[in-house]
């Protein structure tokens, strides 16, 4: 399913809603927060760094947005134990949750799967696959206090087909498409909608570095894509569930 880029985000559109993006501290993440903020949802914003969270937040609130909240964890290392702390402070603060946006990933490295370093292996899919199931895990009960809830994982066209050389990072989004696809049937009678969505071409550290000779000026910006989210999280997105989606460049 196909969406289109030029959705135009009121503000207000989100009020009351809170919704938690990892990832949040640059690139597209930041872009999707901006947005989010925009709309008047608060945001929580999920990051390994709490300076570059920091600096992300100021972003937020010197364009007049939504105040965000910061959440630094580093999801190669969490514990269950930090999970549920993170969902006890949600339900706490906040009573539910009404997002969940996986857009944290890690690149890996590109390269044939028989000269593949195992560590590397080992930790692009934690932080793309494994730390994600987990996450999800623990915020479905919060998600469930939501009316309307929605989880979207950011997914990548190696994902969806095959391509030698990208390794760990294909692999990792495959598995999140199978999650996804899993998670919107066990959730089908519930209000939490699953999807995965996969951006396209983003002008991001980690597209420059798989990317090296691209010229990046022929890239869309991160801000030119990320209004899509606001709309799948609006009331005009609350049928889409189980889909492969992808926004059209």
């Amino acid at each position: 399913m196909k969406l289109p880029v030029n959705y135009k985000v009121q503000e207000g559109e989100l009020e009351g809603k809170v919704v938690l993006v990892t990832g949040a501290n640059r690139g597209f993440g930041l872009a999707i927060t901006m947005d989010l903020a925009k709309a008047g949802a608060t945001v929580i914003m999920l990051g390994r760094d709490l300076g570059s969270l920091e600096y992300a937040y100021d972003a937020v609130v010197d364009a007049g947005y939504k105040e965000p909240i910061l959440y630094p964890l580093d999801l190669e290392g969490a514990t269950p134990e930090n999970y549920q702390e993170l969902q006890d402070n949600i339900l706490d603060k906040f009573k539910k949750l009404d997002g969940l946006i996986h857009n944290a990933a890690i690149l890996g490295t590109q390269m044939p799967i028989d000269q593949y370093d195992i560590k590397l292996w080992y930790s692009t899919l934690q932080i793309n696959l494994s730390a994600p199931f987990m996450l999800t895990q623990f915020l479905i009960p919060a998600l469930m206090k939501s009316d309307d809830a929605r989880i979207l994982f950011l997914s990548s066209t190696v994902g969806r087909k095959a391509r030698a050389y990208w390794g760990a990072y294909s692999v990792s989004k495959f598995g999140i498409e199978g999650f996804a696809k899993t998670l919107s049937e066990e959730l089908e009678k519930t209000q939490i909608t699953v999807n995965t969505i996969n951006p396209g071409k983003i002008r991001t550290e980690m597209r420059r570095t798989a990317y090296p000779a691209e010229d990046a000026s022929s890239v869309p910006r991160p801000e030119e894509k990320s209004s899509v989210i606001v709309y799948l999280l609006s009331n005009k997105g609350s049928k889409i569930n189980g889909e492969q989606l992808t926004i059209v460049e």
